[in-house]
């Protein structure tokens, strides 16, 4: 995909993800970024914890049981509209410009997979 400076945009082209991508970021761009992402993201932990077998539980500030990129996968299933998703990713961007990292590949690598597990579970969902 091409970056289009001018749009502030990927350059729409065929047989591309860019304009599934920048209806995403669009959408994203529109809602005020939680102070706490990690809320969001526990609520689809907790969506799971209640509504399956997992044997998931949050120690330490952080879910064990499964890996937690699936976590937030199987749980988003719960997702109304991937609200909390949607509110997950916005606040992990705005972690990130407050931290002064104002491109992906400027991010720390565990914040930068985090982000792109959520972009791409994002993009998976079909109301997204």
């Amino acid at each position: 995909m091409t970056w289009d400076h001018g749009e502030s945009q990927y350059e729409p082209e065929e047989d591309s993800y860019a304009a599934a991508l920048n209806s995403l970021f669009k959408k994203m761009s529109e809602l005020d970024p939680p102070p706490k992402y990690h809320d969001n993201e526990d609520r689809l932990a907790e969506y799971l914890q209640q509504k399956t077998s997992w044997n998931i539980q949050k120690v330490n500030g952080r879910w064990i049981g499964a890996p937690y990129e699936r976590i937030l996968e199987q749980g988003g299933f719960g997702d109304v509209d991937q609200m909390q998703l949607m509110l997950a990713a916005t606040g992990r961007v705005q972690a990130a410009i407050d931290r002064g990292q104002l491109h992906f590949d400027d991010m720390e690598e565990s914040h930068r997979y985090m982000l792109a597990i959520v972009i791409i579970i994002l993009y998976h969902k079909p109301n997204a």
